[in-house]
């Protein structure tokens, strides 16, 4: 067993079955329940950010029932946005936080292949979020586009997927290319803790515990090119990788 999986078990060895069981449940119950009222209320209610303000209290309200506080620093650095923020990915929880805590009805960026599960992809759609395909993100830029002009944020992990031992993988260029293109400023986000919330490797197993967002200073794209897309992503790594060094 690697040293990731064995502190996995730790992990999960350290805290009651039947928390780890009634947990699931939570999960498993609110994230169905909550995206079925979210749909309905998306297609009845003429004013969106009725949705989006559910959508955000639920995500907040199931951290709190699975016992996990999260707490966000530097939103000070935040104006109106729209920005492209680029968070690390540690655990699927990593996106109830964003959700819940980041300021503002913030689209994710998602791989087109969750769009067709049956009652995740309804909700991905209805909400706006955008479904990238690797081998045409024109459709994507074209949506990102619209979204930016109606000062929508976006939030797209660079890594592509979750890292199996914490550490931080590779970053893609895409998301830096889309926030030059698009000249939004890009903001990068460190998701600190989720990986010992939620496991990698453990179906659902949601811990008790403490997750901390990091927002650091954005990064302006004004007056960048498609050639300055390599520099700006190993500039947002080195940041968000000195701050989980921390």
């Amino acid at each position: 067993m690697t040293d990731s999986g064995a502190q996995a078990e730790a992990l999960v060895a350290s805290v009651p079955r039947t928390r780890i069981f009634l947990n699931r449940l939570i999960f498993r119950g609110m994230l169905f329940s909550m995206g079925a009222i979210a749909v309905v209320m998306y297609r009845l209610i003429p004013d969106k950010n009725v949705t989006w303000r559910f959508a955000k209290a639920s995500a907040r309200n199931l951290s709190k029932m699975l016992g996990v506080a999260v707490r966000v620093r530097g939103l000070e650095y935040l104006g109106a946005g729209p920005y492209m923020f680029t968070p690390n990915h540690q655990s699927n929880f990593d996106i109830v936080a964003l959700l819940g805590y980041l300021p503002g009805n913030n689209r994710f960026g998602a791989k087109k292949e969750l769009f067709k599960e049956p009652i995740l992809g309804l909700v991905l759609k209805t909400m706006g979020m955008i479904p990238i395909d690797r081998d045409d993100p024109s459709a994507a830029i074209e949506m990102l586009n619209r979204l930016t002009r109606d000062r929508f944020s976006t939030i797209m992990f660079p890594e592509g997927t979750r890292s199996r031992d914490g550490n931080l993988l590779p970053f893609k260029k895409g998301a830096f290319v889309t926030a030059i293109e698009l000249g939004v400023p890009v903001v990068p986000v460190v998701c600190k803790g989720t990986a010992e919330i939620m496991p990698k490797g453990r179906y659902l197993s949601i811990l008790p515990g403490e997750v901390e967002l990091v927002v650091l200073e954005p990064i302006p794209t004004a007056g960048m090119s498609y050639e300055d897309r390599q520099g700006l992503r190993d500039v947002v790594r080195e940041r968000i990788q000195a701050e989980l060094a921390k």
